[in-house]
């Protein structure tokens, strides 16, 4: 087992430290919310004050954050992960951020004496709880494999995508097809509904058909019920079309569906809806139909 320095504990965070708690390793964490320290603690972890408390020790540190600026203040700050873990410790970054953070940081890391492996995760709250995560791995793999255990306790799918950078890349081309999922379900309750029939027995034939997705078996009942409590925020989602926009600009590729997506997700975040699910883009597609009384 490992002694691991954990840093966020949010949505998705803090069931990923309790998973690796239970499993027997050291886990000491650190976030923004104290509150969150609680589950933790019954789990067997342990929260603390400080970024250089979590790490001091550590021969892995986790970090699970909202954003590449988050990331690179946590990592590369003065007080941060660099600054206070040992040498030789790995860095597993399962946030989801830019392709070129995540290389940055791997180079970064790379002269001071650490190992990194950008680790982006798919599979959302409900995943995260489960420990079913699906994880895109890029790094070596040398590192890749020694922290196999790691993986092992948070998620069920778990590969070596590449070099540094790659988990990311993997990631962007997820969450593209996961807002397109999204925006085409929302299109069919739509159509549906409007059509008279049952949209609740509708997608019930889709999700046992060449339709079926991991989408429809977990969120069709709740997007039919128009109950969007956040497991992963159209806010979040919106910046990760950024990214899968940027990325598609410096490889000099069209995604025209990407383009429609993000300007979908966009749209909900201009119509207040950022705080809710990204489900919720059935209501972006109920306002563009004039039906957003539902």
């Amino acid at each position: 087992m490992s002694r691991i320095g954990f840093i966020g504990l949010g949505i998705m965070g803090s069931p990923m430290a309790s998973h690796l708690a239970k499993a027997g390793h050291e886990v000491l964490a650190h976030t923004l919310n104290p509150d969150a320290y609680r589950r933790l603690e019954a789990d067997g972890g342990k929260g603390v004050g400080s970024i250089e408390a979590a790490v001091k020790d550590a021969e892995i540190v986790i970090t699970m954050l909202p954003n590449h600026p988050q990331v690179e203040e946590v990592v590369l700050g003065g007080d941060g992960v660099f600054a206070h873990a040992p040498k030789d410790a790995l860095l597993i970054d399962f946030s989801t951020i830019r392709p070129e953070s995540s290389i940055a940081i791997a180079e970064a890391g790379a002269t001071a004496g650490f190992r990194v492996l950008d680790a982006p995760v798919s599979g959302g709250q409900g995943g995260a709880e489960e420990g079913v995560l699906s994880i895109m791995v890029g790094g070596d793999e040398a590192d890749f494999i020694a922290a196999t255990t790691i993986f092992e306790a948070v998620g069920k799918t778990f590969i070596h995508v590449g070099p540094h950078g790659a988990g990311q890349v993997v990631k962007a081309a997820n969450q593209l097809v996961v807002g397109g999922t999204y925006a085409l379900i929302a299109e069919a309750i739509v159509l549906m509904e409007a059509l008279g029939v049952d949209a609740g027995k509708g997608l019930d034939v889709l999700a046992g058909g060449l339709a079926g997705s991991t989408i429809l078996e977990r969120k069709r009942a709740s997007m039919v019920a128009r109950e969007f409590a956040p497991g992963f925020r159209i806010d979040l989602h919106h910046k990760d079309m950024g990214i899968i926009t940027d990325a598609a600009r410096q490889a000099d590729v069209s995604l025209p569906t990407a383009a429609l997506t993000a300007s979908l997700i966009a749209a909900g975040r201009a119509q207040g809806y950022g705080s809710l699910d990204h489900s919720a883009l059935l209501k972006v597609i109920e306002n563009l139909n004039g039906r957003g009384d539902k």
